[in-house]
């Protein structure tokens, strides 16, 4: 029935209506806190293009992930700096490595936490690219001995959750096939299944100081105006063993995570990127936009989109906003 019998404003006209009616919902629980961990003690580097993101020792990032999770983020997820890098990335793998010490720390000092680790080689090696070069490019094949290595160690080292972000054909299948021969098969994979070669990365690259010496990655991450090749991806993880698949980056790509979840029906994550993080600090710090606002209309957007999980630099601020 039309206006003026039907009144759609009714269910708006005050904020505890609205709750009552809202259909999507944000909760600390979706949320995935990211930290970059570095070599030394005490050390707390801030990442000038991501305000309020810095560089840790793993002390710090213990301190920092018992606030989260006192917030209520269940999980985090751990990127690495080595002390040396070198063509093949070999302190990815390293038992001693930041990671691998702070996954340890984490599960000892943290024990709720779910921890989930990055697995790829641009952080470790020397030219910046995401595996072993070949012919001036990255080969595919190689690079799978090298990730399997370096998903192993994490395992080893007690991670919930290993996620593979290097885009090599037939990484999942090679890790799975590894932790299952190894012992490990309840680790799961979160395989960052559509990834884009995008501009959105910019800042991560100086947190993860893994900008490529040469060339950029486009031989591998996708081509941005793909949507079918990202579901035939997430179809080949999901049949390579992947428990969870990722859309990434988020916000230019909400499209892709409806689809994804629409289609598969699975445990769907999406990574509100170091880009998106920055943008919306900058224009709240100019005063361009209410940071705060835009911030949870953003998160919300990709849960309405169909994320299950987010991995987000906001997410310990946001889960105490959402307790409040």
């Amino acid at each position: 029935m039309a206006f003026p019998v039907n009144r759609p404003r009714r269910l708006r006209r005050n904020e505890t209506i609205r709750r009552m009616v809202r259909e999507t919902r944000l909760s600390p629980d979706n949320l995935i806190q990211p930290y970059f961990v570095c070599p030394g003690r005490g050390v707390s580097k801030p990442i000038s293009s991501m305000p309020g993101v810095a560089q840790m020792s793993v002390d710090n990032v213990v301190a920092a992930a018992r606030d989260a999770f006192a917030a209520g983020v269940p999980a985090t997820i751990l990127f690495g700096l080595p002390e040396r890098k070198d063509a093949v990335g070999s302190e990815a793998w390293a038992d001693d490595g930041a990671v691998q010490r702070a996954i340890r720390e984490i599960k000892e000092r943290v024990p709720g936490m779910c921890v989930v680790t990055d697995v790829c080689m641009c952080e470790y090696t020397d030219h910046g690219h995401c595996g072993a070069i070949k012919s001036g490019d990255v080969d595919n094949d190689a690079t799978l001995e090298l990730l399997v290595r370096e998903a192993l160690s994490h395992a080893r080292a007690g991670a919930d959750i290993v996620a593979p972000s290097d885009m090599m054909d037939g990484r999942v299948g090679a890790i799975r096939t590894a932790l299952d021969r190894d012992g490990f098969t309840n680790i799961a994979i979160m395989a960052y299944s559509a990834k884009y070669a995008s501009a959105f990365y910019g800042p991560f690259r100086e947190a993860a100081e893994s900008a490529p010496q040469f060339g950029d990655r486009r031989s591998y991450q996708m081509d941005p105006p793909n949507g079918d090749e990202a579901m035939r991806e997430v179809a080949l993880d999901l049949e390579e063993g992947a428990d969870i698949v990722m859309v990434k980056p988020a916000l230019a790509y909400l499209d892709l995570i409806w689809r994804v979840k629409s289609e598969f029906r699975v445990p769907v994550a999406a990574y509100n990127v170091s880009g998106e993080y920055s943008m919306i600090r900058a224009a709240g710090r100019n005063g361009w936009l209410d940071e705060e606002r835009a911030t949870m209309e953003m998160l919300v957007a990709m849960r309405r989109a169909g994320a299950d999980m987010i991995l987000t630099y906001f997410a310990t601020e946001v889960a105490r906003r959402l307790n409040r």
